[in-house]
């Protein structure tokens, strides 16, 4: 990574929850993380504090890979000088840093720290049986559920259920 004076303040990554197979059959809903129907949503969290600070969805997942999700509203809402952390399914774009864009082997332990702690995240909302198995309601009521999981994991966060820390990171812009 060049220092270009941008600043990594999130992790983004995308999450895949199951369906039913919507009728009739579309593969835009194809989902290759459990090789089935499925909605994506993107989470962010901050490197910081381990704080959830962004979700956008859901999106049908063969329609809808990380980085177009990314480019649809996240990144237009970054500052001139701001980009993200995340993983190489959001290469390709100057905005995303991912390990391939790694200044040295520190920056790119440093950045696999933070994934890691922000697939932690990813695993605790996928805990509840809504955002785990088949959702056999309607589509449109989704949404609800998983903003109401991904809600309780970031009060479960703030009340001491903490995540890792990651002070090692620090990004090689930021001084």
């Amino acid at each position: 990574m060049l220092d270009t004076g941008e600043i990594c303040l999130i992790s983004v990554d995308g999450t895949d929850c199951p369906i039913e197979e919507p009728k009739p059959f579309n593969r835009k809903w194809y989902s290759h993380k459990f090789k089935g129907p499925g909605l994506r949503y993107e989470i962010g969290v901050c490197i910081r504090t381990g704080y959830i600070v962004w979700i956008n969805g859901p999106f049908p997942c063969g329609g809808w890979p990380d980085l177009r999700i990314f480019r649809y509203l996240l990144k237009t809402l970054l500052g001139p000088s701001e980009c993200v952390v995340a993983d190489k399914g959001y290469k390709g774009d100057l905005r995303v840093h991912t390990s391939l864009r790694a200044k040295d082997d520190n920056h790119k332990k440093a950045m696999s720290n933070v994934r890691a702690r922000h697939e932690t995240v990813n695993g605790r909302i996928k805990m509840w049986n809504c955002t785990s198995t088949a959702f056999r309601h309607d589509l449109a009521k989704h949404h609800i559920c998983f903003h109401a999981v991904t809600a309780i994991t970031q009060l479960e966060i703030q009340e001491g259920r903490l995540l890792f820390q990651v002070p090692e990171y620090k990004d090689p812009v930021i001084v």
